[in-house]
């Protein structure tokens, strides 16, 4: 019952260091994916397409 505790790393000495940028990285994740219309339109708009 105590090897649980022990491998969850809530120990690690620096355990701010890892969690603070890995929830930076999944809420920019989050927030790509939710705006990536937006974005992709941004980067390469559309062209109209002519009907000559």
């Amino acid at each position: 019952m105590l090897d649980i505790p022990l491998h969850t790393g809530a120990q690690h000495p620096d355990l701010l260091w890892v969690l603070v940028p890995s929830i930076l990285s999944f809420v920019a994740g989050l927030g790509l994916g939710s705006f990536s219309d937006r974005v992709r339109s941004w980067v390469r708009p559309q062209r109209a397409v002519s009907n000559d």
